[in-house]
């Protein structure tokens, strides 16, 4: 058995303060890809249960942020492209 480590990587375009979200008939949801396996993905999608954009993108910086295990900043200051 092999001792892998993954690490979250994100990809965003730092034109767009919407990345990663998507509306759904006025609420906004979470839209990411995980790579279970090297072979496989797998696209999710998560529902921020709000119609408030700004609401949204301050509850995705969170979600991301507790993905890569930081405390402080914004995703948007910190993401790796």
């Amino acid at each position: 058995m092999s001792n892998i480590i993954t690490l979250p990587s994100l990809r965003v375009n730092p034109d767009n303060v919407n990345h990663h979200l998507w509306n759904n008939n006025g609420t906004w949801f979470l839209h990411y890809t995980v790579y279970p396996t090297s072979f496989t993905k797998e696209r999710i999608r998560r529902s921020l249960g709000t119609k408030i954009v700004e609401v949204a993108r301050d509850r995705r910086d969170a979600f991301f942020l507790q993905l890569t295990g930081q405390k402080t900043a914004s995703v948007r200051q910190t993401a790796v492209a």
